[in-house]
């Protein structure tokens, strides 16, 4: 199989790295941008990770320090709280819903997978950060409307995946 230089740069980086990051953004800022992890079921047996709705650097960051922890034998888990990914805030983990890892989210993570295993599911898990003002998640009351709509809940089924 031939790979293109983008293909060979997401397996390069799983190699050299132990993951590759993978940006996507909207120029036009219709949808909030989103990073996630290519590699990390392979490397460290855990699923892929997605942040959304930051700034490409700090969602950049955020993956690279839960690499760090992952590696070090944290454990991913559905409400699991993270410290050290943006200073003076905790995050949270949810698991992605499988309907969530569709093109989408996840293309990148999904092609590899593919190509490393030949298929099966891939499972993910969603990093939420909280409103710097009130410090809740979208799912408190309370929230305000931004944080909740630059994180687009992934750990619910998509409703136009479902029959």
């Amino acid at each position: 199989m031939s790979l293109n230089d983008y293909e060979r740069t997401i397996v390069d980086n799983v190699a050299k790295y132990g993951w590759h990051c993978s940006r996507v953004f909207d120029p036009d800022r219709n949808q909030p941008d989103f990073s996630y992890t290519v590699g990390l079921w392979e490397t460290l047996c855990v699923p892929e990770l997605i942040v959304i709705g930051l700034g490409r650097e700090l969602m950049h960051s955020m993956l690279w320090e839960m690499y760090r922890q992952l590696k070090a034998g944290a454990q991913l888990a559905d409400g699991a709280r993270w410290s050290g990914l943006i200073e003076g805030f905790e995050c949270v983990s949810r698991k992605v819903h499988p309907t969530q890892i569709g093109s989408d989210y996840f293309n990148s993570a999904r092609w590899y997978h593919r190509f490393r295993s030949g298929g099966g599911a891939l499972e993910a898990y969603q990093i939420f950060w909280p409103g710097a003002q009130q410090g809740l998640f979208p799912w408190e009351a309370g929230c305000v409307a931004d944080v909740r709509e630059w994180q687009p809940p992934l750990y619910l089924p998509d409703e136009q995946g479902l029959a």
